[in-house]
């Protein structure tokens, strides 16, 4: 058992787009992310997504509707549900996910389909 200092594990990239591993538990990966822009449209047909504001504001777009996240906010993403990601500034945020979530879902983009994330 190690504690795992989040802004620590923040501080080690300075990429968007390319989730990081932190942790693990119950077939669940705990993710922490940076990212700036609009994300593609995408969808997690099998399972939910819960994005944790850490830094940062940033909205959550789906057809017909968005949520703004501040830090401290949790948005829970139901399976199936299309969206995107989209931050004005840079922003670090934590995912909870299974750990067979692809970033992208049910799409594949060359420059932003991180498949196999790495662990810091």
């Amino acid at each position: 058992m190690q504690k795992v200092n989040v802004q620590e594990k923040f501080s080690l990239f300075s990429d968007h787009w390319r989730p990081r591993i932190i942790a693990e538990l119950n077939g669940q990966e705990v993710k922490v992310v940076k990212f700036r822009g609009e994300f593609v449209w995408h969808r997690h047909d099998d399972e939910d997504e819960l994005f944790l504001a850490w830094r940062g504001r940033f909205r959550v777009e789906f057809r017909g509707a968005k949520v703004d996240l501040s830090p401290g906010d949790i948005l829970v993403v139901p399976k199936g549900t299309e969206h995107r990601t989209v931050a004005e500034e840079e922003v670090e945020v934590i995912l909870f996910e299974p750990s067979a979530t692809r970033n992208t879902g049910n799409v594949f983009s060359r420059d932003l389909t991180s498949s196999s994330p790495d662990r810091i």
